[in-house]
């Protein structure tokens, strides 16, 4: 047996050498999953082996493999080799399991084992169990074929060089100006003064809104300018001749073509979880004499950095807000209290619906603006807040018009300060809204140049003022990283390496090998993830393939990831998405939304033709009518504004079709299945029967809706036990759908039992009591 692992030793000394140099870190070896192996059947040709010796006795093999699968040495050589516990333990299953279900197996490794089931118990062995170690290697090579090429994977998978992606930009020396400041400074504007005095420019924002507004505004300046973003081309030349100067969403910007001066926007959502990879690409590798960058002073520090390690430095010039700011002393705690000019920002769809019921139920006109509406109809709700004659002079919003819009807003009023957001790990929580995001918000009141020479800000409720003031205080946290995203190219030599794993699972090993310094991250792939698993099934190539896991859509919406698959499925078939196609599916034309129900599927179509319009310029032959599906767009635009127009008058309808009980009919755009208190104190103004209702809950729903209940309770208000329109704690629950109708009788009754069994047994603890002191007074 020593003999026998001394020759496996050598043997395996020139394959696990280059997997101990470089001191890489060891690979999540749970994403790596097995290629299936079958063992072979009836062979048409005869069982060379077993002519050469004999037939095998399975019972004995299977002892013998057994055996070597206990032995350390062998476990040890595995480990050498790449194969830690989990692989060892699979490669062992799949090892042993080919050679007993296969009717023959290939000469030599039938010779060893011959000799191993025929030395077994012998003083002079013919063969040991450790002879099958490198069969056993070669068999987990097969079946793990990264093992083989780890040393390739990680190499393709290092990301902690990203300037040196970037040739043509280093190729020349840039100089980058950071205009820093807060919302309403005037920091871009300097920023897009010289954009236009330039030969050339480019433009990148984070929002088409942003894009769009640069584009109108160059092209009124007399400055050629053309527009691009992932859904729509248009140029400034009738000829389609590319304009000197461009504006861009982010990501659709080009690191090839050359500029005098690039702008990029918003540079602080380069620690955007899934976005910030194109901030990282814009700012290492745009090939522009001056690159203007402009956002909050927190990411200053990481910007300079990142530019010494291109050896540029960074000219910072600091802005101040131009027009003043004041937090008020008081809060609006009723809707009777509004003015011309005020905003009430919510956090939640629900809250939009139900706010703006009761503004106009006041007698008030309203504009809404939320993140689902289409670009079209949030400029026209922002234009009839804006305009003078206009009697609309209240805004309901999301933080949506946190960027993107400019609107004249004279306080800014919070519903409330925490937020449905999705952590790094793709969970949902409630939490406070963050200082970075409190001063955004904040500070589109009293936008300079507006009738509003002074912004105001508040919060509907008094308890949630004094919290606001110590968020708006504090500073904002530094950004500390740039995001990174793998390119085509990575994932196609990953493939090339790995042509048996699906595309989810090359971007998982992807992640898992990939190396990164301090200053930069690499970006959540959970919606890439999500789309390359709902495709895997259709056939499509690679490059293809991971052109529909990158299409910007919401997965939350079932039609829109529905009509995905539809698309792969189609293209993959090679039959063009025509427009009558499109029609047909999307059921074109259609009327005006006479509930929410109906308002919210309208805007899924809008998503819906913004794909096609995103893949027409990505694969023009299979979606070749992008012109034809722009105009029924721009028709669709116009009737989702009629049906926002009419709101309130949607949710009436949707509220009388709704069965008798029904708090709301809209479920929330984050549905709170997984959930954390909100991190700061919160006051608990639900009462005692809230509280033991809550706990009665805890025995009748189970242990994660109870925490569901628990955290939704701690950032609940006290706006839920008033009559601002929310209903009570049972019916926010409801809509939360936390809780069924069902539910809520059975709660009510194991409640009322309870608390009647829960009195009765005090009395009878009491009577009890009574009783024994009783009886000690009679010994006595």
């Amino acid at each position: 047996g020593g003999a026998a692992a001394a020759r496996l030793r050598a043997s395996a000394s020139s394959s696990s050498s280059s997997s101990s140099e470089g001191g890489s870190r060891a690979p999540d070896t749970s994403l790596f999953v097995p290629v299936p192996l079958k063992p072979v059947g009836d062979a048409a040709e005869e069982d060379v082996g077993a002519e050469l010796t004999r037939p095998l006795d399975k019972g004995e093999v299977l002892k013998n493999l057994n055996k070597f699968y206990k032995r350390k040495e062998i476990q040890r050589l595995g480990a050498e080799n790449g194969l830690d516990a989990r692989l060892f333990h699979q490669a062992f299953i799949s090892f042993r399991k080919y050679i007993m279900e296969s009717s023959s197996v290939s000469a030599d490794l039938h010779i060893i084992l011959n000799d191993i089931c025929c030395g077994a118990g012998k003083v002079c062995l013919l063969g040991h169990v450790d002879d099958l170690f490198p069969f056993f290697l070669r068999h987990a090579k097969q079946i793990f074929p990264m093992l083989d090429c780890m040393d390739d994977l990680r190499k393709i998978s290092d990301l902690r060089l990203p300037p040196n992606w970037y040739p043509d930009a280093r190729a020349i020396q840039r100089k980058i100006i950071f205009h820093a400041g807060p919302t309403n400074s005037g920091k871009t504007y300097h920023a897009i003064q010289r954009f236009l005095s330039a030969k050339s420019g480019i433009y990148c924002g984070p929002l088409k809104l942003l894009a769009h507004e640069i584009f109108q505004k160059s092209n009124d300046a007399n400055v050629p300018c053309d527009l691009v973003t992932g859904e729509e081309r248009v140029y400034a030349n009738e000829d389609a001749r590319q304009a000197p100067h461009i504006a861009c969403t982010i990501e659709m910007c080009s690191t090839n073509t050359p500029y005098e001066v690039a702008v990029i926007d918003e540079i602080q959502m380069i620690r955007d979880p899934a976005r910030g990879w194109a901030w990282t690409r814009a700012l290492l590798g745009l090939c522009a004499e001056e690159i203007h960058v402009c956002g909050e002073a927190a990411a200053i520090d990481l910007v300079t950095e990142l530019m010494y390690t291109t050896g540029e430095e960074v000219e910072v010039r600091n802005y101040k807000r131009l027009t003043p700011l004041t937090v008020l002393d008081y809060a609006l705690e009723s809707l009777d209290n509004l003015r011309p000019g005020d905003c009430v920002v919510c956090f939640s769809k629900n809250d939009i619906y139900s706010v703006s019921r009761q503004i106009e139920a006041r007698g008030l006109e309203c504009a809404v603006i939320y993140g689902s509406l289409p670009p079209g109809t949030k400029l026209e709700q922002a234009k009839k807040f804006n305009d003078p004659d206009d009697p609309c002079k209240i805004l309901v919003a999301t933080d949506a018009i946190g960027m993107g819009l400019n609107l004249c807003i004279k306080r800014i009023i919070f519903n409330s300060i925490v937020k449905p957001t999705i952590n790094e790990k793709g969970e949902k929580e409630i939490d406070s809204i963050t200082t970075s995001q409190a001063l955004q918000i904040a500070g589109r009141a009293g936008r300079y140049g507006s009738s509003f020479k002074q912004g105001e800000v508040t919060t509907m409720h008094r308890d949630d003022l004094m919290q606001l003031k110590e968020i708006l205080n504090e500073p904002v946290r530094p950004v500390k990283a740039a995001g990174l995203h793998p390119t085509p190219e990575q994932i196609e030599m990953f493939a090339y390496h790995l042509p048996d794993a699906t595309l989810s699972n090359l971007i998982d090993i992807f992640v898992s090998l990939s190396q990164v310094d301090g200053l930069y991250f690499v970006c959540n792939i959970d919606d890439f993830k999500f789309l390359a698993d709902m495709i895997q099934h259709i056939p499509l190539n690679l490059r293809s393939r991971y052109v529909f896991c990158t299409a910007p859509l919401n997965r939350k919406e079932p039609f829109v990831c529905t009509t995905l698959l539809k698309f792969a499925r189609q293209f993959s078939r090679n039959e063009p998405l025509t427009f009558d196609w499109l029609c047909r599916h999307t059921k074109w034309p259609l009327a005006a939304p006479k509930n929410i129900k109906e308002l919210v599927h309208l805007e899924a179509v809008h998503d819906v033709f913004d794909l096609y319009l995103w893949l027409s310029y990505r694969f023009m032959d299979m979606f070749p009518d992008a012109v034809l599906v722009r105009d029924i767009q721009k028709k669709l635009d116009d009737i989702i504004q009629i049906g926002v127009c009419n709101i309130t008058k949607l949710i009436r309808a949707s509220q009388s079709a709704a069965a008798p009980g029904a708090a709301e009919v809209m479920s929330e755009d984050f549905p709170l299945s997984r959930t954390k208190r909100d991190t700061r104190a919160v006051s608990d103004r639900h009462g005692a029967k809230s509280t033991e209702a809550l706990s009665v809950a805890v025995d009748v729903l189970g242990e994660r809706k109870a925490k569901n209940l628990k955290a939704y309770r701690s950032a609940t208000r006290q706006e839920d036990l008033k009559s601002h329109g929310r209903g009570s704690l049972a019916n926010r629950l409801l809509r939360e759908g936390l809780l069924t109708q069902e539910m809520l009788r059975q709660l009510e009754s194991e409640w009322q039992d309870q608390h009647r069994s829960g009195r009765h047994g005090l009395d009878s603890k009491r009577d009890g009591q009574n009783s024994s002191k009783e009886t000690g007074k009679k010994k006595k």
